[in-house]
């Protein structure tokens, strides 16, 4: 499947990307790539014009996919239209089971007062 995205270009600390579109199984610092789309760069305002808007959309309708980093910008420069989508990953808390403070135990204070008995003690046994 062909994918619309991002690749990183520029120096460390200064990050531009170019906007290719490669084969999905291909990772994004393979430096393959069918067709260079346009740039992007995070420190500047981004304009319309550094990105091939017919090629992108000639590749869109033949049932390429979009980056949701790229998709956010196609639509914030109105290249397509449709809602922003959430780029961020999605967080997963983990349930923390309710941590049940432990019962005291009674402790058994020796009393001077004798205890009484409820039923003697004895040592029969019934066989049946």
């Amino acid at each position: 499947m062909l994918t619309i995205r991002l690749q990183r270009t520029g120096r460390k600390h200064e990050p531009t990307f170019r906007v290719v579109l490669t084969e999905s199984k291909n990772g994004p610092k393979s430096g393959k790539y069918l067709e260079n789309l346009g740039w992007y760069d995070t420190r500047l305002q981004n304009k319309a014009e550094q990105v091939d808007a017919d090629r992108l959309r000639y590749w869109i309708s033949k049932g390429a996919g979009v980056s949701l980093t790229l998709h956010n910008f196609l639509v914030s420069t109105k290249i397509i239209e449709g809602k922003k989508k959430n780029a961020l990953p999605k967080k997963t808390f983990t349930k923390k089971e309710e941590v049940k403070a432990p019962e005291p135990v009674p402790t058994e204070v020796p009393s001077s007062e004798p205890v009484p008995a409820s039923e003697p003690i004895t040592n029969d046994k019934v066989v049946a």
